[in-house]
């Protein structure tokens, strides 16, 4: 049993480092390169290729192992230049959507209207993004009570002690 559980723990880290992979990378393409030289601007896009194709192939050889399904070498760079191809078409449309609506940061709402096309896509991100909020607002709740309680409790200690000042011992 402890040995399926910490297989399972296993396998969600190894997805989230997956993730957190492809999400730097998506990061990494989005921002805009410099108009240095040409050399430079090629070999980045040539680093950003290869973490998505690195990437690719890592989600390839953990649905190896899960479905008993083998993918050669040639599928998964298709897939890769595919994926690559579709995320930089996909941050092309998401500095479009920023833009008409005036602003400089792409937001969850450009997400969402990107994929609006793919109803089950749409619902993930639209659950990601409640999830996302949530985690946010539980942080900011967690950072403000500390100081709340501590001028409260000051507040009430110090009102305490105005009604003790009267000389007697107790209430």
């Amino acid at each position: 049993m402890a040995n399926n559980e910490e297989e399972d723990y296993e396998r969600v880290a190894y997805q989230q480092r997956l993730k957190a992979a492809v999400h730097y990378t998506v990061g990494r393409i989005c921002e805009e390169v410099s108009d240095e030289e040409d050399y430079e601007r090629v070999a980045y896009q040539q680093r950003l290729k290869a973490a998505v194709h690195y990437t690719v192939g890592r989600i390839c050889e953990e649905v190896s192992d899960e479905e008993e399904v083998t993918y050669t070498r040639q599928f998964m760079a298709a897939t890769a230049e595919a994926t690559y191809k579709q995320i930089e078409a996909f941050a092309v449309d998401l500095e479009l959507f920023a833009k008409h609506a005036r602003r400089s940061t792409i937001q969850p709402e450009d997400v969402k209207m990107l994929v609006r096309k793919s109803p089950q896509l749409h619902e993930h991100i639209t659950q990601l993004s409640k999830e996302q909020l949530t985690a946010n607002e539980e942080k900011r709740k967690q950072v403000k009570k500390p100081k709340k309680k501590s001028t409260s409790a000051g507040m009430a200690a110090a009102a305490e002690n105005m009604n003790n000042d009267d000389g007697s011992n107790g209430p």
